[in-house]
């Protein structure tokens, strides 16, 4: 296939590298030209996928235009915030028979859409049959070295979920299918939002327990939302849910994680995200997270305490006393 990965940060480059395995004719774009010719020149992204070469055959541009012209697959990696604006500049090419799958895991702050429901807002000649998400626990740091990984194709048909799944399996990437796109998109953003807060209950040096009780009463907020908006509370219980909230709660890659743990430890919020070179989704998140709780009069006590802790000062020692002083109630 003929395929374009518009986004050369750590997920974008390393999937670029592994469809051009796939023996796919792929192009890697990046908004930066000095970033393109840097890649070109060494066909490596130090920055991003340190110790990795981006093979010869795949293509390296900052022209938006021709990275997207006459392809079959579009792959969507660039931060969730950004899509709407990346998308504008593609929308006036002929893309009624172009898949269009995203990659990246947010809710758009200004909206409160979801990422396929920017796509449709932007994309005017799409067909929403062709578009698609992957999510799912996937690392990059761990996917570039064939580590062993799997995730979930959803789109509004499964025709569609299964060219993708099919495009980007291999031997180390295993690619499930799904109909259920709002739930797998909401799963794989919401759950970068209480990652957050298990990296506060580690910066601020609670134990195991807590952030077991973060992560499990994590997931029943985030259902509880996605039964509201529409998604299939099981698709929770999957990779795109459950698997993705283990591992960004758990991992030494995390960046989600990280901005939790350095909040725990009492940095401010606009600090840490300065020292970091990659986005954080988990930040706008919540804002859009929070927005939607109360617009589908959805209680997530732990979102809104996350978002207490970064955007309004509070101290984690007190978030976690207010969680813990709550009414009793039933577990389910």
């Amino acid at each position: 296939m003929r395929i374009a990965v518009l986004g050369a940060g750590s997920w974008g480059t390393t999937l670029a590298i592994l469809l051009s395995e796939n023996l796919h004719d792929v192009t890697l774009w990046t908004f930066d030209p000095a970033h393109a010719v840097s890649m070109l020149e060494s066909r490596t992204n130090p920055d991003f996928v340190p110790g990795s070469t981006i093979p010869p055959q795949i293509a390296i541009t900052s022209d938006l235009d021709r990275a997207a012209y006459d392809k079959e697959l579009i792959v969507a990696a660039v931060p969730s915030q950004f899509l709407r604006s990346v998308l504008k500049d593609i929308a006036h090419h002929e893309l009624s028979n172009t898949i269009i799958v995203n990659v990246a895991k947010g809710i758009e702050n200004t909206s409160l859409m979801t990422m396929s429901e920017v796509m449709l807002d932007v994309l005017k000649f799409e067909k929403k049959q062709n578009l698609a998400i992957i999510s799912g626990p996937s690392h990059a740091e761990e996917v570039i070295k064939k580590i062993p990984t799997a995730v979930v194709s959803a789109g509004f048909t499964m025709r569609t979920a299964r060219v993708v799944a099919q495009a980007f399996t291999t031997p180390y990437f295993r690619v499930y299918l799904s109909d259920d796109i709002r739930g797998v998109e909401l799963g794989g953003a919401l759950k970068n939002v209480i990652a957050i807060g298990a990296g506060v209950v580690d910066g601020a040096g609670f134990g195991d327990n807590t952030k077991a009780a973060i992560i499990t009463r994590g997931i029943a907020e985030m259902t509880r939302l996605g039964d509201k908006m529409g998604a299939l509370p099981r698709t929770f219980t999957g990779l795109s849910g459950v698997g993705d909230l283990i591992v960004t709660c758990m991992s030494k890659h995390s960046r989600n994680r990280y901005v939790g743990e350095e909040l725990g430890k009492g940095r401010k919020l606009d600090a840490i995200i300065s020292d970091m070179k990659m986005v954080a989704e988990g930040v706008a998140t919540c804002r859009s997270a929070v927005d939607l709780a109360l617009k589908h009069h959805t209680h997530m006590a732990i979102f809104s305490e996350v978002y207490d802790i970064m955007f309004t000062g509070k101290d984690p020692h007190a978030a976690m006393h207010d969680l813990m002083s709550r009414e009793i109630k039933g577990e389910l």
